[in-house]
């Protein structure tokens, strides 16, 4: 990946030349889900993509059906999962990670 194709954040390579602070992307919480949530904080967040790319990861861990991502670009951007079941951290590590971002720390 070049890095002129990058919008600075280092993970997402979206060609982005602006911060869109603020972004959320929401999906629907099912009734056996609602009640069950962790906020997960996330840096190098810095645009749309970012987002995209966080959720789409994050919906691939077993047991989420909800990711509400709001970013805050050049700070910390937080995550908020509904799940069916109890989520282990490291799981939800390696999903942030993969995205290409660093998980700060999970609240649940």
């Amino acid at each position: 990946m070049s890095n002129e194709s990058s919008c600075g954040c280092g993970g997402c390579g979206c060609a982005s030349n602006s911060i869109n602070e603020g972004i959320t992307i929401t999906s629907r919480p099912t009734e056996e889900t609602m009640g069950n949530n962790v906020t997960l904080k996330i840096e190098g967040m810095t645009c749309g993509h970012c987002v995209t790319s966080v959720t789409k990861e994050l919906t691939t861990v077993p047991g989420v059906s909800n990711v509400e991502v709001f970013l805050l670009a050049g700070g910390t951007s937080t995550a908020t999962l509904n799940a069916s079941t109890p989520l282990e951290n490291a799981v939800l590590e390696a999903a942030v990670t993969d995205a290409g971002f660093t998980l700060v720390s999970v609240d649940a």
